[in-house]
């Protein structure tokens, strides 16, 4: 056995006997909603425009107990969705997930991520959530879900950041060393480190960084596991992440969090910061980023999209006014007030004119353009870029 399928076997072997995530199985669809799993929203996200079809091929690479698959299906009722992952114990739950809240439309199959290429077709929008840094060459990996993207295509990541966890990969290795050779014991491992919580001074970094910002998930042993005995975990810097997509031959798109990288949040109170950060190149700016917010930085989600991407900046007059817009389906009580929750779950409260359009948009339920909806409301065309670009309102191309 070669030192890669040994890697995936220990793998394997930790999601059969802690299959993950372990959220409950429901009876109905699950609770709200993630934007980055709707194929319109991340779609506009990406291009800034709705795409032009609702029928989606969707893959979940990687899609452990089907959490997140339940979720594409559901939020993606037109689509076509397929969940593969290495652990059988893993899929197992996935399937009676799915089953059990009537998210019919997906198809699973025990496949790893460098056995994708036996799926028949491309995808559009590939989700691969929390697996690469899992993997023993994750630039093999993200180049075999490359070669599955349909042209135009999107594939949404999320990898471990360094600096963020750097006291769970201090732990990892305690763990390791007090278990000897029983590592890959997994529940042996679980026991050892909550002794090892248990037993650190209550001023402890690890101890004080578990508490603050994992311990209420980690009350579950499968989290816990997950988390401190994995078997193989890389973590990435900005660096060796832009290393990774390089090696993917797909274009960056953006980062799925763009909140997190504004410069501004942390250094806006000092104006000739920013206009020195003016001439660093975009990486360079990222870097600078997390150097200054490390514990912020857990982990990096992004999108990259295999070209041709068509792209809409909507900063023509007429193409806006022609355009068909509609509310984002990722909102929750905006009908009723200015103050409502985004679709990243942040509270906003809009001013009186972009609010009484997207009111408009709402009750227009897509059948009318901008340029006639500006006609019954006090709105600007400012307004509905601004809408646009927070991602509350989709956009559609009209005809000229």
């Amino acid at each position: 056995m070669s030192e890669s399928q040994k890697i995936s076997a220990a793998v394997a072997k930790l999601y059969d006997t802690y299959p993950f995530p372990p959220e409950p199985l429901l009876d109905e669809a699950p609770p709200g909603y993630n934007w980055r799993w709707n194929w319109l929203t991340a779609s506009a996200f990406c291009t800034g425009q709705k795409p032009a079809s609702t029928q989606a091929r969707i893959l979940d690479a990687g899609c452990g107990t089907g959490v997140g698959t339940e979720y594409l299906v559901h939020l993606n009722p037109d689509a076509t969705v397929v969940g593969i992952d290495l652990s059988a114990g893993a899929l197992a739950v996935a399937r009676e997930r799915c089953q059990k809240s009537g998210a019919t439309g997906v198809e699973f199959h025990h496949l790893s991520l460098f056995d994708v290429d036996q799926l028949p077709g491309e995808f559009d929008l590939i989700n691969c959530v929390g697996v690469l840094h899992h993997t023993p060459d994750p630039q093999g990996g993200i180049q075999a879900l490359a070669q599955k993207l349909a042209p135009g295509g999107l594939l949404h990541v999320f990898v471990y950041g360094e600096l963020g966890r750097w006291e769970i990969k201090l732990m990892q290795e305690a763990i390791a060393l007090l278990q000897g050779d029983r590592r890959g014991d997994y529940p042996d491992g679980v026991a050892v480190g909550r002794q090892i919580f248990a037993a650190l001074p209550e001023n402890n970094r690890l101890r004080q960084r578990e508490k603050e910002r994992w311990s209420w998930e980690n009350q579950r042993d499968e989290c816990f596991a997950d988390m401190y005995v994995h078997p193989q975990e890389i973590d990435y810097n900005i660096n060796t992440v832009f290393e990774l997509i390089d090696a993917s031959g797909l274009e960056f798109v953006g980062f799925s969090n763009p909140q997190v990288w504004d410069l501004e949040r942390l250094v806006g109170t000092a104006p000739d910061l920013l206009e020195r950060a003016q001439g660093l190149s975009d990486r360079q700016r990222y870097r600078l980023i997390e150097l200054l917010d490390p514990s912020a930085i857990t982990h990096y989600e992004f999108f990259l999209a295999r070209p041709p991407l068509s792209r809409q900046t909507w900063a023509d007059d007429n193409a806006l006014l022609n355009a068909i817009p509609e509310p984002s389906p990722c909102l929750e009580n905006w009908q009723d007030s200015p103050q409502f929750f985004n679709q990243d779950y942040q509270l906003i409260k809009l001013e009186q004119s972009p609010w009484q359009f997207l009111v408009a948009c709402g009750q227009a339920a897509g059948s009318q353009t901008v340029g006639e909806l500006l006609e019954t409301v006090e709105s600007t065309l400012e307004d509905v870029r601004s809408l646009q670009r927070q991602n509350l309102v989709l956009l559609s191309p009209g005809q000229a």
